[in-house]
């Protein structure tokens, strides 16, 4: 009964977590949001100190519920060893924990976080990693499948579907989740929760702390006579069924062992209960599963409080068709910035850098696909803003309503069209009215702030091709003017970031 109640919430906060990186509209942030607020880096960079307690608790009681329930990493690992595990029936076996590997890592890892190398954080990260997946795998897959239904639905003279972009974001990204998805595969394939009990930072950190944990998995060494079915059947590789001893610091509470243990030697108890076992005599079946419903009582009430924040959230509108004046002929470059750009309620480029841990959720939900991961060094694959496809509209706050890491910081539609992100800087040679002589004016017409105004391009002939005149200290930086620019390859407009946003 333990396994399953398990492997139900494991499954219903894996699914749940999983949507939220496929639902491109946000709406399901509205009800599920915390789930991605509840994962253990995140909560800890955004300075979260009620969910990192709690995380601790939960672990300190119950051990590591957090790598089995909640971690959509840890059990995306359990769903490959599952079919690595077809065919064999006894698929594990034991292994010494690598301890000088674990806190290796982990050192090596807390360095590079107080360094701010964003970059080797990402890769690490078990949340982040399973989002890029999410992300650069799984989301085009759910956007095809939207798009068919779109396009059968517009048959049947139905807007219940809309179509919407599929695109690659960033190709260093999509190698780093295909990489990491052949690594994981490997590993879990193998031997199960490898990567958790070697690799995870996170795993280690709440692994040291599980060794104090108040319910463990322990061995009653008079009923048991060492078959080594339980060993067989550990995919954290921590019984050692010889010796009788459970690495509680590698232990995952998968409850595997107990359904398989025929002698019933093996229980889930309190720490005080188990020595009891042992130098007195054992507990009554009917306290041992008293005890169990407890504690499964209670893991639910953690795992589902929640959802009583749930509420409801419209759909967002379909994007607005591009006014773009002049039918574009060549494909648009991107533009070369000085400064990378990042989004209002980032606050500035070093917030980003030392907050974000790359999980691309912000990315999943942007509706104007302004959001694109970086593919610089030291902020690979941290968000940035391009616009090619869309320009960052100032009623929209989906990517601060979602981050869960404190990279952008939550922000109201009001203060967000005060807030200056960058600014607009034109080029002369690339400027419609210049090159063609036509009149456009675009840039000036779709501007939100007013910022930008047409002049005559000869002072002496009022009459003469306008050209557009920027107001810097009231360009906020949205880049409509980039976005709606006609001119091809390169923009007449684009914006340039700073490097900390201002009020105007």
């Amino acid at each position: 009964m333990l396994r399953k109640i398990r492997l139900m919430a494991a499954t219903l906060c894996f699914v749940l977590i999983t949507l939220l990186f496929l639902d491109f509209t946000g709406t399901l942030h509205g009800w599920f949001g915390w789930l991605a607020k509840i994962q253990f880096l995140p909560a800890v960079l955004a300075l979260n100190v009620g969910v990192v307690l709690l995380l601790i608790l939960l672990t300190l009681v119950f051990g590591r519920i957090y790598c089995s329930v909640i971690c959509p990493l840890g059990v995306f690992q359990d769903v490959i060893a599952r079919f690595g595990r077809i065919g064999k029936k006894l698929p594990y076996s034991y292994s010494p924990a690598l301890s000088w590997l674990r806190y290796g890592v982990l050192a090596v890892f807390v360095a590079a976080l107080v360094a701010g190398v964003g970059s080797f954080v990402a890769l690490l990260a078990p949340y982040s990693a399973y989002g890029r997946i999410a992300n650069s795998l799984l989301q085009p897959l759910w956007m095809w499948g939207n798009n068919l239904l779109a396009y059968l639905a517009e048959r049947m003279d139905s807007y219940a579907f809309y179509e919407v972009d599929v695109w690659m974001k960033s190709l260093s990204t999509l190698l780093v989740a295909v990489a990491t998805v052949v690594v994981l595969f490997v590993l879990a394939w193998r031997n199960g929760r490898t990567y958790c009990n070697t690799i995870c930072p996170v795993g280690t950190v709440l692994g040291f702390i599980s060794r104090f944990s108040l319910y463990r998995i322990t061995i009653d060494t008079e009923k048991c006579n060492s078959c080594g079915l339980c060993t067989r059947q550990c995919k954290a590789a921590c019984i050692d069924g010889k010796q009788h001893k459970v690495d509680g610091s590698r232990c995952v509470v998968c409850m595997n062992c107990l359904d398989v243990c025929r002698k019933n030697a093996l229980s889930y108890a309190p720490v005080w209960k188990a020595k009891k076992q042992e130098t007195d005599q054992p507990a009554t079946e009917d306290k041992t599963n008293l005890s169990r419903r407890r504690a499964l009582s209670t893991t639910a009430l953690v795992l589902m409080g929640g959802a009583l924040k749930a509420q409801e959230k419209k759909a967002e509108e379909v994007e607005m068709k591009r006014d773009g004046g002049l039918a574009p002929i060549k494909e648009r470059k991107e533009q070369e910035r000085l400064t990378p750009i990042v989004p209002p309620g980032a606050q500035s480029i070093r917030n980003m850098r030392q907050h974000c841990t790359a999980c691309q959720l912000c990315v999943s939900v942007c509706p104007s696909h302004v959001l694109r991961p970086s593919g610089g060094l030291m902020t690979l694959m941290q968000p940035e803003m391009s616009y090619e496809r869309g320009y960052c509209r100032p009623e929209c706050t989906k990517c601060s309503e979602v981050c869960p890491a404190g990279a952008i910081l939550p922000i109201t539609k009001e203060d967000k069209s005060s807030v200056q992100i960058g600014h607009a800087v034109w080029v002369k040679a690339n400027c419609v009215p210049i090159t063609d002589g036509v009149e456009c004016g675009n840039c000036s017409r779709h501007c939100p702030t007013n910022a930008i105004e047409m002049v005559a391009s000869d002072p002496a002939d009022p009459k003469s091709l306008k050209i557009p005149a920027i107001n810097v200290e009231r360009c906020i930086g949205c880049g409509a003017c980039e976005n709606l620019c006609p001119s091809r390859p390169l923009t007449a407009i684009y914006v340039e970031g700073h490097e900390r946003h201002r009020v105007i």
